[in-house]
């Protein structure tokens, strides 16, 4: 079989319907819109969220608080994950984005104490919690914040 002889299964790629093209399609004329009003019209229609007049429930609703822009994403790594790598490793941020533990460094990577660490690595990160930091170096390994 060749590129050129590929051909869809029967049914699967449909016309499209060509709307206000004649009276003879059934949908000539309005195109389905039906007769006046807003949604016949072209740009017609509401705003998302809008409730007919009625006060929007994004605005009935109390606010508290605010977002911060300006806050650091963190990539969070539990201790117990470091326990796959073999002894004398240096573990750093590139070796966890490779073996698929963090999806993105982003603004720096934590390591955080949940788990226990059997083996004895060089853990480079940029923020250890406390218990991380004693786990790692009661395992014989370093903490060292890039």
């Amino acid at each position: 079989m060749r590129l050129h002889e590929l051909k869809s299964s029967p049914g699967a790629r449909k016309k499209a319907k060509r709307k206000g093209r004649g009276l003879g399609t059934g949908l000539g004329k309005t195109a389905g819109r039906g007769h006046k009003g807003q949604r016949s019209r072209s740009g017609g229609g509401v705003r998302p969220g809008f409730e007919g007049g009625q006060m929007p429930l994004q605005q009935r609703l109390p606010k508290r608080g605010f977002t911060n822009i300006f806050k650091k994403q963190i990539a969070e790594v539990n201790i117990k994950v470091l326990d796959r790598f073999e002894e004398g490793t240096e573990v750093t941020p590139e070796l966890l984005l490779e073996a698929g533990i963090i999806k993105s460094v982003k603004d720096g990577v934590k390591i955080l104490g949940n788990g226990d660490l059997t083996k004895k690595l060089t853990v480079k990160a940029h923020y250890f919690s406390k218990t991380a930091a004693e786990k790692v170096e009661a395992a014989g390994g370093r903490a060292e914040v890039i």
